[in-house]
Parts: C-alpha cells; structure tokens; sequence
C-alpha cells in the first residue's frame, strides 16, 4: 500500500505564538520543525496532535479508518517533552493543558483517568473522543483500546505536568493510578472496553511499570515509585541481563523480549547499560531495532529511543541508528513507525469483548508517525525523559 504523499504549502509557515521559528532551532532538529508545523496548523489554544496521518481515498486500510482522528496521550505527552527540551515551553504547555482539560471534562468518569486516546485538534469540553464511520454497520464506532485507559499512558502525562509545573492533574492522575490499579508489587494494566463498563486488566507490564517509577519520582512520590520499581526489578533475568516483558493476569511470567521493556529501565536508572545493550544485541535488525522477538523488520520507534540508549552509553552504533532515522523521514517530515509496509509485534490490542471472537494482533504500519519522530527528537537533542 502505498502513502499518499503530501507536502506543506510552499512559503512561510506562521507558528503558534510563543514558539520559536524553525530557523533558530538546532541543524539536528528537522523532528521538531515537523511538529511545530503540524502545531502550527491547528487553533490557539489546547490542542493534540494526530498519532498517525493515515492514508486516505482507495488506498485506505483499516488501520487508516481508525487512527485517523486519534491523538495518543504517550504520544502527544511524548511530544510535549521533546518541545520542552528544545526550548518550546509554550507549545508544550498547550498540549499539557489540553490533557488536563481531557482528565476535567470526561463524558462519562470523573476519577482523574485519562483515555489512552482522544480525538485530534484543539480540545473540547466535554473532552470528544476519537471514532469512526463505520460503512458496513451504517453507525458512528470507537474502538475499546481508544477508550480505556492503560498505566503507561498516563505516567507520560503526569511527567510532562510535572516538567510544565501543573502538580494539580498529575497528582489526580498518580491518585488513580495507586487507588484503582495498585497490585501487591506493581501496578496493574488498565482498564479497556466500552463505555459506561470497562474490563480491568489485571496483566503487568516492565515497561508501564518503568513509566510509572519514573513519574511517581518526579512528582515526588517515592513510595509510588518503590511500588512500581519492584516489579521491574522481579523482571529482571541476572543471567541474560535481560528484562521480562510482564506478567498474564494468571499471574505467569511473560518472557518476551520488548524493545521497551529492554531498554527503558536503563533510561530510568533502573537497569545498567549491559542490561539495555543486551536488548538492542538480541534485538537488532539491520541498521535497527525490532519492536520484540516477534519483529523481522526495523521498528523506529524503537531504533530512535535505542538510539538515545546508545549514546548515554558513549556507543557509536547511535549513529548507525540516527542514520536510519533521517532516511526514513517522510514527505510530511514526520519520522515513519516501520521501514516495511507492516511490522508484528507479537502483542494483541486487548481481550476479546465477545465470546468466540479472537483477539486482535497488535501491528504497526508505515505511516508518519508522532512517537518515533518525537524520540528521534529527543535522541538528537541527548534529552533523556525517563531520568531521575
């Protein structure tokens, strides 16, 4: 399938206010020229940016048909970061408000949850959500993922609060985290579904749990952040210098090697650099990293936050990485999620909400995507946003 290829008006690119022109940005900054425009193109005020710009008219997937409203909180939280680093406060600040206003103005909780997604653009009150037309079934549709509220996600947010001085959602958000998903060791997934009722997820993830260490610290929660620390280090194989993926809801260890979960506890601290280069070894594809085990080809995503990995460590495979970035920079400017047209991942989106239905495989697609180029903007800036 191949992208729809769309360029930028020719010209000057007017940016939000407080934003600095793309010309006195750093010569390594082409990620984060790409999101100011892209933020440039909205309203003022608060806003989200899309996940993903999807691919339209005959060429359009499912995958399209889905995303192409979606704004991800980790995402967008992800880009408020990046735009922090690079000195972009009051772009950052207008994602980070829009997530507060999102956790304010819920249509159906009002518990301090975030959704994993809302719809794209500037915010709304009540916070509108992201969806679909669905043709077959001639109604209006929202996927369970989009809905439901996963950990990680809302660790992200509540460290791009904290980095903007907004201490009031974050500690909402941190009290739901430890009040509704507090395990005996660890925090649990999440809840997914539709609304008004939605199945909690009692599986455990090394990396939402790596998330949450490093948002509990820095808002100041060191008994948050001991609780989720723990697991991550149960998860943690001495004898591979690997980390295990998680736990299944039964309780059982899930062996999987994770690009994530290898990776980012070094980033946190909470891993060494033997521990981190033993993922990228066992990981790597080519000029790049797969997404898990399950991957044959190149996830950037992944490849640029390895990246970042590899340079705190001092290693020069970082530019062999960075170079695969830049050669996957689409005409949007937007870094693309895969180098195929797809990449498994071995993960399913979520449990199965109707009795003798499968559940669906979680892949990635090429499509420019917000999260890889917002990594390879922190990787080019060496802004780590998982340190102490």
């Amino acid at each position: 399938m191949n992208l729809t290829r769309r360029g930028f008006a020719a010209g000057l690119v007017m940016l939000a206010p407080g934003t600095a022109p793309a010309a006195s940005l750093p010569a390594t900054s082409p990620f984060i020229t790409a999101v100011l425009r892209r933020m440039a193109a909205l309203p003022d005020g608060p806003v989200l940016l899309n996940s993903y710009l999807v691919e339209h008219g005959a060429g359009a997937g499912d995958f399209d048909l889905t995303q192409a409203n979606a704004a991800y909180v980790y995402d967008n939280a992800l880009a408020g970061l990046m735009l922090l680093a690079a000195g972009q406060r009051a772009a950052a600040a207008r994602i980070g408000q829009a997530l507060a206003l999102a956790q304010a103005h819920d249509r159906k909780f009002s518990d301090g949850r975030l959704r994993n997604a809302y719809a794209a653009g500037a915010m709304t009150i009540p916070a509108k959500l992201p969806g679909f037309w669905d043709m077959k079934a001639g109604r209006w549709a929202e996927d369970p993922y989009q809905l439901g509220t996963d950990t990680g996600p809302m660790a992200w947010a509540i460290l791009l609060w904290t980095a903007l001085g907004m201490p009031a959602p974050a500690n909402t958000a941190a009290d739901f985290l430890t009040t509704r998903l507090r395990a005996p060791r660890g925090y649990y997934g999440g809840f997914y579904g539709f609304d008004p009722a939605q199945q909690m997820l009692r599986w455990q993830s090394t990396e939402q749990n790596t998330d949450l260490v490093a948002a509990f610290r820095a808002l100041g929660r060191p008994q948050d952040a001991a609780q989720a620390a723990a697991f991550v280090q149960a998860m943690h194989q001495p004898g591979t210098q690997r980390f295990n993926a998680g736990l299944a809801p039964d309780g059982a260890v899930n062996p999987m090697l994770a690009a994530d979960a290898g990776i980012w506890p070094y980033l946190a601290g909470l891993g060494d650099a033997a521990s981190a280069l033993a993922a990228i070894t066992a990981l790597r594809r080519g000029d790049g990293i797969g997404f898990s085990a399950a991957s044959t080809g190149i996830w950037l995503e992944g490849t640029a936050f390895a990246s970042l990995a590899l340079r705190k460590m001092g290693n020069r495979l970082a530019e062999t990485f960075t170079a695969t970035l830049h050669r996957n920079i689409s005409p949007q400017g937007y870094v693309y999620a895969t180098v195929a047209p797809m990449l498994a991942t071995g993960l399913t989106i979520g449990p199965a909400l109707q009795p003798g239905q499968p559940e669906q495989s979680f892949n990635y697609y090429r499509r420019p995507a917000l999260s890889p180029t917002c990594w390879a903007g922190l990787a080019a800036l060496g802004a780590n946003p998982l340190s102490a």
